[in-house]
């Protein structure tokens, strides 16, 4: 999640009349995040778009329009806000979307952070466009550009496009832009499939799943394992799962999901899990203590969780706290495997 300054640095340049407020129509927001600032645009104009699960969930539990998941074209729009994603190439072909979808003279805004790249995504925003203003507060940047069809670099857009697709970055893996290690399998995801036991069996959930490697791995040595469900809150994810399991059909299946609320509980004989310990670009263990405390309520009773993490998370005390047993199996090259049992039940 963005902190709130980036978003009141953005409403700054509405507020100032340097982007203007469309009085009608609908206004889109990208990748949109719940928050405050939303309640300061008028609601009955927003449109908005994410493909981040629980970012979905909140936004329609407010009440605001959103654009179903799987939607590829975009409404027209005299405003589209742009919330930028980390990942470089995502972030782009964002622009671009929205470029390419916008009026002649529509606006596209946008706001970051100085030190996580304003003034690249203003750049960003010049090469694609052609010209773009900008505003700086609470060491935040809002840039925008207004759309001339004329000006805008339509090659170079379809190049920013296409640079955000699936593609396959080891043999029969897949993945995209934006997702965790999209370019290269994670050595501690790599560490804890070596420690899954080839005779581990029955049906598990892999929490978090990305773009299947956890779950590829241990249908391919652990011929026990009748089917792999796994959970990920990031939708653009769940095509390159498919894509990467597409050998294992009948034996796993694919939830765009929050793992947080959304999973079937005492319903598996194991878990995996590589949890996130990042809310938005801020290091948050409590994230990561929460997958914990959901494994051990989806698990069976006699269930067992397989876990990496960072060496330096705390997760030892939330451990102890749901599972009967815990013990680290490996602690290397940073990462550190957990091995938990038996979970507890809340009361």
């Amino acid at each position: 999640m963005m902190d709130a300054v980036v978003f009141d640095t953005l409403m700054l340049a509405l507020e100032d009349g340097a982007v203007p407020l469309p009085a009608s129509g609908p206004i889109l927001v990208l990748n949109a995040e719940p928050g405050p600032w939303l309640m300061q645009l008028p609601k009955d104009q927003l449109v908005c778009r994410t493909s981040f699960k629980p970012n979905h969930d909140a936004l329609k539990a407010a009440g605001f329009n959103i654009l179903p998941v799987d939607s590829v074209d975009l409404p027209q729009a005299m405003l589209t806000i742009v919330v930028p994603p980390r990942q470089r190439d995502q972030a782009r072909a964002l622009y671009a979307r929205a470029l390419l979808a916008a009026p002649e003279g529509g606006y596209v805004l946008a706001s970051l952070p100085n030190t996580l790249g304003g003034k690249t995504g203003e750049k960003q925003l010049v090469q694609i466009a052609g010209e773009a203003d900008s505003l700086s507060k609470h060491k935040c940047r809002a840039y925008w550009t207004c759309k001339v069809d004329a000006a805008l670099n339509h090659p170079l857009a379809d190049e920013w496009i296409e640079e955000d697709a699936i593609r396959e970055i080891e043999p029969d893996l897949f993945s995209r832009p934006g997702l965790f290690s999209w370019d290269r399998v994670d050595p501690g995801s790599e560490l804890l499939a070596d420690s899954v036991p080839e005779q581990t069996k029955g049906i598990g959930a892999d929490l978090g799943g990305g773009y299947g490697f956890l779950s590829r791995e241990i249908l391919t040595n652990c011929p026990k394992v009748e089917r792999m469900d796994l959970y990920e809150a990031e939708y653009r994810a769940i095509a390159c799962i498919h894509e990467t399991l597409a050998p294992f059909e009948g034996r796993y299946t694919a939830h765009w999901a929050d793992a947080l609320a959304d999973l079937p509980k005492s319903a598996y004989d194991f878990v995996v899990m590589n949890p996130p310990f990042h809310i938005g670009r801020a290091d948050n263990s409590a994230l990561g203590r929460s997958f914990i405390r959901a494994a051990a309520q989806t698990l069976k009773p006699g269930g067992t969780l397989w876990l990496v993490a960072n060496r330096h998370l705390p997760y030892e005390a939330e451990l102890a706290a749901c599972f009967k047993e815990s013990e680290m199996l490996e602690d290397e090259a940073g990462y550190k495997i957990i091995r938990a049992e038996r979970p507890k039940r809340q009361k």
